[in-house]
């Protein structure tokens, strides 16, 4: 029996999919995975059984990686899940922000008196605004989230361009032909009258919207961060905004600052907030984990590379260590010294961390599975019986 414990409220269609025979999802003290959403982990304790970590989404700010890649935990995300709903509301922030309809609203709201039409006639080219059909939209970073936002917006007309230097061959195949990529990032700031952002926070990439590079964009330029508030430098979008030199700020990430920040729409945190995606979610995030505590597989982790083998033989070793040459040779070396023969195996790296599957045709004595626990560099070993 596995042991689920959840932070957040998780979709009851994802929770469903996890066997009751086999799992129990309940405040675990000792859990052997996590499935959580938005809650903050950064200083969470972590117990010496928790094997794997599900986010159910795509970013992974809130959860502490570096420190889990340490501990042999593998840590899941659930990219394309909320894609759709991120798209449709991107989408809505393009007509936020071209035509003023908030600022719209809140003055009709505030009129008195029986005479509403009259007024609204009189007041409102106040709150006039441009088209989007044939204005330029540049997208910066093309996964799942932004190459829908592209496609959706060469429909409406728009002129495209796209920049992701990492762009897989899947995205690729779905970008639609009439996007045009961009080589740099100067060049697409340069061309776009409109900004749209769906990159991850990395060290890389925080503050990338910047005085500095606000300074090479069109004026008036409208830019739209569904990703990750910490892309923009806050001081600085906001003297923008108050110059002139962007039009429009849409957010999905608000802050006391951007709050009260002139030509600003901040959305409370709405990108992937439809029961749709929730389940769609749930449901990845829920398929990962159990794959990997039942059978040791890996699809979708942020600090470990997917790695999946058939079942064969009737023993498992489930190996996380560090990507050292010759470790796989100590872990061979060993089981040939006791004549364990490997009847199937993958070994995989990614970065400074690796895993590998090992699939034998005996049971391993436990003396013997101490043995390669303390080989130097091991992380941490299980076993599945198959």
């Amino acid at each position: 029996m596995y042991n689920i414990k959840t932070l957040n409220k998780i979709s009851a269609a994802g929770l469903s999919l996890l066997p009751t025979d086999r799992f129990s999802v309940g405040e675990h003290a000792d859990p052997d995975g996590i499935l959580v959403r938005s809650q903050d982990m950064t200083s969470y304790e972590f117990s010496g059984s928790l094997l794997a970590i599900a986010r159910a989404g795509a970013g992974v700010n809130n959860i502490p990686v570096k420190k889990c890649s340490e501990l042999g935990i593998i840590v899941f995300n659930t990219p394309g899940a909320n894609a759709n709903a991120v798209c449709e509301l991107v989408l809505c922030s393009l007509f936020l922000a071209s035509r003023d309809i908030v600022s719209g609203i809140k003055w009709v709201s505030s009129l008195q008196g029986d005479d509403v039409a009259n007024l609204v006639e009189k007041g409102k080219s106040v709150f006039a605004g441009q088209e989007i059909a044939g204005k330029t939209l540049g997208v910066v970073g093309l996964g799942a989230i932004g190459v829908r936002v592209a496609n959706a917006a060469v429909k409406l007309e728009m002129n495209v361009l796209g920049y992701d230097p990492y762009i897989s061959v899947a995205a690729a195949w779905k970008l639609s032909r009439h996007a045009k990529n961009a080589h740099n990032l100067q060049t697409l700031y340069e061309n776009c009258d409109y900004i749209s952002l769906h990159l991850p926070m990395l060290d890389s990439t925080r503050g990338m919207i910047n005085r500095d590079t606000i300074k090479t964009m069109k004026d008036g330029v409208r830019i739209l961060n569904f990703a990750r508030g910490e892309l923009v430098n806050e001081e600085d979008i906001i003297a923008a905004l108050n110059s002139g030199k962007v039009g429009r700020y849409i957010t999905d990430f608000p802050s006391r600052a951007i709050v009260d920040a002139k030509n600003t729409v901040a959305v409370p945190h709405l990108g992937a907030s439809t029961p749709e995606s929730e389940e769609n979610c749930a449901n990845m995030a829920v398929a990962e984990i159990m794959d990997y505590l039942e059978n040791g597989n890996i699809k979708n982790s942020v600090n470990f590379p997917d790695v999946a083998l058939e079942r064969s033989g009737t023993f498992r070793l489930c190996l996380v260590h560090k990507n050292i040459q010759g470790e796989l040779n100590n872990i061979l070396s060993l089981l040939s010294a006791e004549n364990i023969n490997v009847e199937n195996m993958i070994n995989k790296s990614k970065n400074e961390y690796a895993y590998t599957l090992m699939d034998l045709n005996t049971q391993v004595s436990e003396s013997m599975l101490e043995k390669v626990r303390n080989i130097k560099d091991m992380i941490r070993l299980r076993t599945i019986e198959l």
